[in-house]
């Protein structure tokens, strides 16, 4: 298997101990993993609340693959058509290796769609439109993981599974 390129770096989830998560949490993230390769509309999960991290290197350890986690900073450019491209190098880097992705702080992801006023708020909302394109396409798990309490437009709500850890009682 050949290493992450700068965009993805490895999470190496499979090193760590199941210890951290409650077991609330860890009943949640089996559930999810029992169903996670059998789903056949979103394969997309929304995590969030404040053992989030954990649970996504959990659910990556349980389904014994590579978490990739992405690193915004070097996926985003300032070239018209230079962010598309490396989110195509991205997905095409996990299907590869058959790797889990992992996009943390997802609220701020998620939260940049805004009104348009100039040029570069219409390219900003046309690259996160193309990355929620390009992750319900992809054929493998794409995991978020947000703040606690993120609010999400309905027309987002519908993209994603959401679960919160730790789950609501």
């Amino acid at each position: 298997m050949k290493q992450p390129s700068k965009v993805a770096k490895s999470a190496k989830a499979a090193s760590r101990p199941n210890a951290r998560l409650p077991a609330k949490d860890l009943a949640q993230v089996r559930a999810i993993t029992a169903t996670a390769n059998a789903r056949t509309s979103s394969k997309a999960l929304l995590l969030s609340g404040s053992n989030a991290a954990a649970a996504a290197e959990s659910i990556a350890r349980e389904l014994r693959r590579d978490l990739f986690r992405v690193d915004l900073a070097a996926v985003v450019s300032r070239s018209i058509g230079e962010t598309q491209k490396n989110i195509d190098r991205l997905f095409a880097e996990a299907e590869a290796n058959d790797a889990i992705l992992l996009f943390d702080e997802a609220d701020a992801l998620l939260g940049r769609r805004s009104e348009v006023r100039d040029a570069h708020d219409r390219y900003a909302n046309i690259e996160i439109g193309y990355l929620l394109q390009r992750i319900e396409e992809h054929r493998s798990l794409v995991l978020l993981v947000s703040k606690p309490k993120l609010t999400l437009p309905v027309a987002l709500q519908r993209r994603f599974s959401i679960y919160r850890f730790p789950p609501a009682d």
